[in-house]
């Protein structure tokens, strides 16, 4: 039987051809520009990690390197910042230079840069000016995560207002009890609105409705670290937000997917899930992929369960171990 790697490498040449074929889905921009055909809004679009320094200012320099990673890995969006990114931590200022850092390292490069505007507070003032900034600086398109405690007709005003705003491609990113009747009217009366990242209720479950409602005008991406990422490519997820740290094999599973080399799908997507488990992987991949520094510190993020300790130095020298040995000849970045 012929090694798996001498299978993996001319389907990877195959599923690079046909990534092609993915610039047919929605894209982003205003209709007729030119970037729409070159960005599409499908794929990997991870929710980008936040690092410090030492002593807990925000670090443009990592921040800028996720950039980078992301462009050499081809992965087609970087969304920051986000629940997984501790955006309720962040100050205005924090805020807005890290879009200017992320908006200003992708131009040139083939990650479309995705900045959030949700605000503390359902301030919706500072929502608009976050969404007014991310344009005037060059982004290619906002997010926002619903407003508090709002029922339907409050949500949407809310995502109204925001998608008013800007000519931006607006992602609504559903929670709660955020239903399908209420994506189909968001998706009906705003213009902008070209993607929900649905992670109210059980997603695989309303996928069908909320494509055949909105004969599939708007694309669909999956969250809740994209822990079920075969069922979602099975069912039609347009895109896929897990962390940074492994995106580019996440790409890998979706690209094969779409070439049709399902049983490798599923073997790369093994690959990511088995590494998974290992204690500390998550808070430490950014560092051993090179992207962010030993000395890299992260807030404590509300909404995204206890605050990870560091790695050992035993942990962390199995992390690399384990990544350098089953991983890395699959790895784009």
């Amino acid at each position: 039987m012929a090694d798996h790697m001498d299978i993996v490498r001319p389907d990877r040449r195959t599923f690079l051809q046909s990534a092609a074929a993915l610039t047919a889905g929605i894209g982003l921009g205003a209709p007729g520009a030119s970037q729409a055909a070159a960005k599409p809004l499908r794929g990997l679009y991870p929710i980008g990690q936040t690092p410090f320094t030492p002593d807990n200012k925000l670090d443009l320099d990592c921040l800028a390197a996720e950039v980078k990673f992301c462009n050499r890995g081809r992965v087609p969006g970087l969304i920051w910042p986000q629940i997984a990114s501790g955006w309720s931590n962040l100050s205005e200022a924090e805020r807005l230079s890290g879009a200017e850092t992320l908006i200003a390292t992708g131009k040139g490069g083939k990650t479309s840069i995705v900045i959030g505007v949700q605000t503390v507070g359902n301030d919706l003032a500072a929502s608009v000016r976050y969404a007014k900034h991310a344009a005037k600086t060059g982004a290619d398109a906002i997010v926002s995560l619903p407003p508090d405690k709002a029922d339907d007709q409050a949500m949407l005003d809310y995502y109204k207002a925001i998608g008013a705003a800007t000519d931006l491609p607006l992602i609504v990113q559903s929670q709660g009890n955020m239903s399908v009747d209420l994506i189909v009217r968001l998706a009906d009366q705003i213009p902008t609105m070209k993607c929900v990242k649905d992670e109210a209720g059980d997603p695989l479950a309303r996928i069908s409705e909320i494509r055949a409602r909105t004969k599939d005008r708007i694309a669909v991406f999956a969250g809740k670290g994209v822990r079920t990422m075969l069922d979602e490519l099975n069912l039609g997820f347009a895109g896929f937000c897990p962390t940074p740290g492994l995106a580019d094999l996440f790409q890998a599973t979706a690209d094969l997917w779409d070439a049709g080399h399902k049983r490798e799908a599923f073997d790369m997507f093994g690959r990511i899930q088995g590494f998974s488990t290992i204690p500390g992987s998550g808070a430490y991949i950014m560092v051993a992929r090179g992207v962010f520094k030993e000395s890299t510190i992260s807030r404590p993020t509300p909404g995204m369960g206890g605050h990870e300790p560091p790695p050992s130095p035993a942990q962390k020298a199995f992390i690399r171990q384990t990544m350098d040995q089953f991983l890395k000849p699959y790895m784009r970045a």
